[in-house]
């Protein structure tokens, strides 16, 4: 086997105001870290998504898995929200392993869904294994960063409530307004859901239903691929290019109301 590529790049974020720091930032509970590990995201203050990671507790750090293309943006917007807080931020070289095999002593099972098996941080690198690791994530509806997470994404339409990436009872965070006002609607009109394709259609491609803009087709593994869809819209075939897309009637965003 060869060294991988890294997608991910690792922070580590130390000091005595590191937790609460993270907690009136990030859309989930930075206390359960100490349970295993922790999938969340950071917003703009209109709601929108900004980047999306996985947090660890380690001794008294909490390490940060990122997405590389992300990890510069999201250093920064750190930054500048930390001020004068007790809070370092530096970049670790520790490489994210990753298997659905036997849970390893140092592995933690996946929070999105146990069925991308487990995540471990270890000092040698990754290597290459027989993981499809995006076909994996558009068989179980789990979006990836930068393909079907975008600036324009609102997380409840991406389905974070589902992938235990939102925690509706910590408090404030930037951007817990918005979120919080859209989970009281009843159900949302938008959002990713998985579709069958038959026929050529690349990531990004819109499409139609009988000539009326119904969403955007965005990762595809094979015949099956998430799209951001208008549901009202989403009711018989569609077109994204030359190809034909149908709605599986699977979507990641359906919410119960809250009480």
């Amino acid at each position: 086997m060869t060294p991988t590529t890294p997608t991910r790049r690792i922070l580590r974020l130390s000091g005595k105001d590191t937790r609460d720091f993270l907690q009136g930032l990030v859309t989930n509970d930075v206390g359960k870290v100490e349970n295993g590990l922790v999938y969340a995201a950071i917003l703009t203050p209109q709601g929108k998504y900004l980047a999306d990671f996985f947090l660890l507790a380690n001794g008294n750090d909490i390490l940060m898995d990122t997405d590389a293309a992300q990890t510069d943006a999201l250093l920064q917007r750190l930054t500048m929200y930390k001020l004068r807080a007790d809070v370092q931020i530096a970049l670790t070289d520790l490489h994210v392993h990753r298997g659905v095999s036997d849970l390893p002593k140092d592995g933690y099972i996946d929070p999105r869904t146990s069925d991308l098996g487990w995540r471990a941080y270890r000092s040698n690198e990754a290597t290459d294994t027989d993981v499809d690791w995006s076909a994996l994530q558009v068989q179980h509806l789990v979006p990836a960063s930068g393909i079907d997470l975008t600036p324009d994404t609102f997380i409840l339409e991406a389905g974070f409530e589902r992938l235990n990436g939102v925690d509706f009872r910590k408090g404030c965070y930037v951007g817990q307004e918005v979120t919080a006002r859209m989970k009281h609607k009843t159900e949302l009109r938008k959002g990713l859901a998985q579709v069958k394709i038959t026929g050529a259609a690349e990531s990004g491609t819109p499409i139609s239903a009988n000539d009326k803009a119904a969403g955007t087709l965005l990762s595809r593994a094979g015949d099956v691929a998430i799209a951001y869809l208008r549901f009202d819209r989403a009711t018989g075939p569609m077109q994204a290019g030359e190809a034909t897309v149908t709605w599986c009637g699977k979507k990641l965003a359906i919410l119960s109301p809250s009480k």
